[in-house]
């Protein structure tokens, strides 16, 4: 069968594919995309995308490339619960379950520690590597807290500049922000955003 079409085809196990629909929907959400920005980034129609993301239809392996391209994160986002048993899904996250997402500088790891991208926040583990900076400030619509649980990071908030060390914590609230590891070692952090931006 041609999966390149906007032919609907039935899925092995509707489970699955109910659910990779639903975290293709959540995470176009999540990047402010729409039904037809999707559809025209992967060269499908409309239709196509809603019914992949309700469930109904299946996406091909190359459309999931395209749509993990378009919203920036890797390809293994689609299938990490794959493994995962039924009642833990969407509840625990194991530590070698979490998911990956794109980052605005290099040398920054992001981890999703929530179980999904659809609750009120979002949860993350961020590995800053030795010498990664996010040069350029960053303001959005949000509140985001912090715990640093190893190395240090410094952090502008506004125009004033914190030196973060492990057990310190930290908030942002709608403020422009940068961060720079200016350390020798890794700086881990648990970072929340509210309302999600991913």
């Amino acid at each position: 069968m041609n999966l390149e079409d906007d032919t609907l085809a039935p899925a092995k196990d509707s489970g699955d594919i109910t659910l990779l629909g639903e975290e293709i929907r959540k995470l176009r959400k999540a990047r402010g995309k729409s039904l037809a920005e999707l559809a025209g980034a992967i060269g499908r129609s409309i239709s196509f995308v809603s019914q992949v993301e309700r469930g109904r239809a299946t996406a091909s392996i190359a459309d999931l490339k395209r749509i993990a391209q378009l919203l920036d994160v890797p390809l293994g986002w689609f299938f990490v619960h794959d493994g995962a048993p039924s009642n833990e899904r969407g509840r625990v996250v194991r530590g070698t379950e979490r998911r990956q997402l794109g980052t605005v500088a290099t040398g920054l790891v992001e981890e999703l520690l929530s179980p999904d991208i659809g609750g009120a926040f979002e949860m993350f583990l961020s590995t800053f590597e030795p010498g990664s900076e996010l040069k350029a400030a960053s303001r959005r619509d949000t509140e985001e807290e912090g715990y640093v649980v190893s190395g240090s990071l410094d952090l502008w908030i506004g125009r004033r500049r914190y030196r973060l060390r492990a057990g310190d914590s930290f908030r942002i609230v709608r403020e422009p922000f940068r961060w720079a590891n200016l350390s020798d070692e890794n700086a881990v952090v648990v970072w929340v955003i509210s309302p999600p931006t991913y």
